[in-house]
């Protein structure tokens, strides 16, 4: 693989990453969390 190949792969690697990975992680996150606390404060009463 040359050195341009390699460039080009690496930055459809970054911009899948942080245009797509990040933003569906941060929101499975927080939405787990309000879920965990919702949760507790059901079973909490």
């Amino acid at each position: 693989m040359d050195a341009e190949t390699r460039r080009r792969a690496e930055l459809k690697a970054f911009l899948f990453i942080t245009v797509i990975l990040f933003p569906i992680l941060a929101v499975a996150v927080v939405g787990g969390y309000g879920f965990l606390v919702w949760f507790v404060q059901v079973l909490s009463g």
